[in-house]
């Protein structure tokens, strides 16, 4: 008769293992499915967020006249 004896060392390896897996798995299925997107057409655009801000410069000659 054998009895398996699981430790805990490896249940912490085996759940990491399994952890590991699926995040390898579902990054490499996103970037397989932005490639297959992007090859037909499908590829949302990004909007640039740094050309939304608007930055209004004051006249330094305001401020020198004021002080």
């Amino acid at each position: 008769m054998n009895f398996l004896y699981f430790d805990p060392g490896l249940g912490a390896m085996i759940v990491q293992a399994v952890v590991a897996a699926a995040a390898g798995i579902l990054l490499f299925s996103k970037g397989v499915m932005y490639k297959v997107k992007s090859f037909f057409g499908f590829k949302k655009e990004e909007e640039d967020t740094y050309d939304s801000i608007d930055v209004e410069e004051e006249d330094t000659d305001t401020n020198d006249k004021k002080n």
